[in-house]
């Protein structure tokens, strides 16, 4: 990419979104295109066609998506699927109009089958049975890659696609209700230490893997492959390396410095019961990432408390 080129980043505000702006502007990129929900709703087909053939962007990262936990994509799989269909069709579409340069699509390691042989390749996809849980976001995601696939081999369009593993990481969603598993744990052990409680309720047995990635890892990936891949074939984005949330639990308890007990709520959906990565396309280009898991944590939870207790600090002035 060139450095003055034009670069649309759908979903700008989110963490994975946050993370490639900065990225960017670190990279010497600085001319960026960005619109919150409320200024343009991506849904709107309309809207994006407009906004798309006033702005003319030379360049796509297409991060934006309504996403969230078991429990919320559970709940809201009408929600799931029919507003992400939206966004990713029309930018998509909008970008094939207007002739952007190249196209980068973000999935989820959640397009593979529940019962993948791990680690998950490339060419697992559409091989079996999804995951029930987030079925309705898997399939979107699935529909985005091959859409991007599709607009190549008709129209020659340089869109590629990436699958990031789970993330986490500054500007993260803390919010239990709807949260994914680590910044919730976060929060859970937060305010467990906070209140002097003696045990912290983890959703599930504890026993599925799980691999993690932090968002500014992912974010220099997506900036590595923007400017050197351009292959129809999707790629993986992870560590190659996996924890049981049970584990996982243990170590955010012991970064947070949580000293009670933990109590594993087998009521609770434990979901696909392994999902790894593997990350050697990724890793034969010269890509690896950099921030472990440990360091991560502690990072994200130095954000977390900033934005946390600004939240109560603000609640507070309210009263």
């Amino acid at each position: 990419m060139e450095k003055n080129a034009k670069i649309y980043v759908a979903g700008h505000r989110g963490m994975v979104g946050s993370a490639i702006c900065r990225k960017l502007k670190e990279n010497g990129y600085h001319n960026l295109i960005t619109r919150t929900s409320s200024e343009l709703d991506l849904r709107n087909q309309q809207a994006v066609f407009d906004f798309m053939a006033e702005e003319k962007p030379d360049y796509i990262f297409l991060a934006a998506a309504k996403v969230g936990g078991i429990q919320a994509n559970n709940t809201y799989r009408a929600d799931f699927l029919y507003e992400n269909l939206m966004i990713e069709s029309n930018i998509i579409h909008a970008a094939y109009l207007n002739k952007v340069t190249k196209l980068m699509f973000l999935g989820s390691s959640c397009i593979y089958p529940k019962m993948a042989t791990q680690p998950l390749k490339e060419e697992y996809l559409l091989t079996g049975p999804l995951e029930h849980t987030n079925e309705p976001y898997a399939i979107a995601k699935i529909a985005g890659i091959k859409l991007c696939e599709a607009y190549r081999d008709q129209y020659g369009c340089n869109f590629i696609s990436v699958m990031p593993t789970n993330l986490y990481g500054y500007n993260d969603n803390y919010d239990l209700n709807n949260s994914h598993v680590l910044p919730a744990l976060i929060r859970k052990f937060h305010e467990a230490k906070v209140n002097s409680f003696s045990e912290v309720i983890v959703w599930g047995t504890g026993s599925p893997m799980r691999e993690f990635l932090f968002a500014d890892d992912l974010a220099e990936a997506c900036l590595y492959l923007m400017e050197n891949y351009n292959e129809r074939e999707l790629v993986n984005i992870g560590t190659g390396e996996d924890i049981s949330i049970k584990d996982l639990a243990l170590l955010v308890k012991e970064v947070i410095g949580f000293e009670g007990g933990l109590v594993f709520d087998s009521t609770k959906p434990d979901g696909t019961p392994r999902k790894l990565m593997d990350v050697s396309k990724l890793h034969n280009t010269g890509f690896k990432h950099k921030v472990e898991l440990r360091e991560g944590i502690a990072l994200a939870y130095e954000d977390f408390k900033k934005k946390h207790v600004s939240e109560n600090v603000s609640e507070a002035q309210k009263v």
